[in-house]
């Protein structure tokens, strides 16, 4: 504030003004500080904005490639080879895969065969491991048709509780629907397959073309004998096909038979196996893969 004195008497205190014009300055320099504040603050802002957007279009790019590759793998493919527990259903939903690993294992050691299996295997959660390692030691022999024929008979006690895999029912059907032939290729008992198709009402979308375990144990996949004997009686050829998996032993098969292959992962260890053993495309959910192949047709 200015004060100016008002004339020029020298006797006793001075007498100021407040002039107007002095007001005006100082109100003036306030607004213009702040001014420059707020200029500052939106400049961060514009900084921070625009990098939030770069680093946007940064991860947006690698999906949306993604997308586009998903795209072109699932429209050009004119035949379709689906693994069956994983992709279609998880048959062991209810009657557990490992109780029933252990029920084979207890098997054996009632016949006086404990010693058939090392520590690991009898304790490997899988039973398609129990009877292969069973098969190593054994091929061909009638112990081996005995314990196929038990696990055949405990899958298709799974099939009372087994759980539809998200999505797989209309996907089935809107990939006929386009004109694409299906097929099943699979380390589980066909039997066992067309139990579960049927409850589904599926079995038409792919008989006769359901190619899974044999008495011949060493031809399981990774070993691609059913995918080739899908290509074969559909009289497909590799390259216009494509291999729909949830284990890396589903990825490899696909390799060797010369067939794209495409993942599915319903979980993060899922994936993770899947992407350890090369595959490039897995996907969490089939429902992007029914909403691409709907978008095509």
């Amino acid at each position: 504030m200015v004060r100016r004195p008002l004339g020029n008497h020298h006797h006793g205190p001075d007498t100021f003004l407040v002039t107007p014009d002095t007001q005006q300055t100082e109100l003036s320099t306030e607004p213009t500080g702040r001014a420059a504040e707020l200029t500052e603050q939106a400049t961060e802002q514009t900084i921070l904005v625009t990098a939030h957007d770069q680093q946007a279009a940064e991860q947006t790019e690698p999906v949306a490639a993604e997308t586009e590759n998903l795209r072109e793998l699932i429209t050009r493919a004119r035949f379709v080879l689906f693994d069956f527990d994983g992709p279609i259903c998880r048959l062991f939903a209810g009657h557990k895969a490992e109780v029933i690993a252990e029920g084979q294992v207890r098997w054996l050691e009632e016949r006086g065969l404990h010693g058939l299996l090392t520590e690991g295997e009898r304790e490997h959660p899988d039973p398609h491991e129990v009877l292969r390692a069973v098969d190593r030691r054994h091929t061909g022999s009638d112990l081996v048709a005995e314990l196929e024929e038990r696990l055949t008979q405990q899958e298709l006690r799974a099939v009372d509780s087994a759980w539809p895999t998200a999505y797989a029912d209309p996907l089935i059907r809107t990939w006929l629907a386009v004109g694409s032939r299906l097929a099943i290729t699979t380390n589980n008992s066909p039997r066992a397959v067309r139990s579960y198709l049927a409850t589904r009402g599926l079995e038409a979308c792919f008989t006769p073309h359901i190619y899974g375990r044999t008495q011949d144990l060493h031809l399981l996949k990774p070993h691609p004998h059913c995918l080739n004997r899908a290509l074969s009686a559909m009289g497909a050829e590799a390259e216009a096909s494509l291999m729909i998996g949830d284990t890396p032993s589903d990825f490899q098969a696909a390799e060797q038979a010369g067939v794209p292959f495409l993942g599915y992962a319903r979980n993060a260890r899922k994936e993770k196996l899947l992407r350890a053993s090369g595959a490039e495309h897995v996907v969490n959910s089939l429902e992007l893969i029914l909403n691409l192949l709907r978008a095509h047709a």
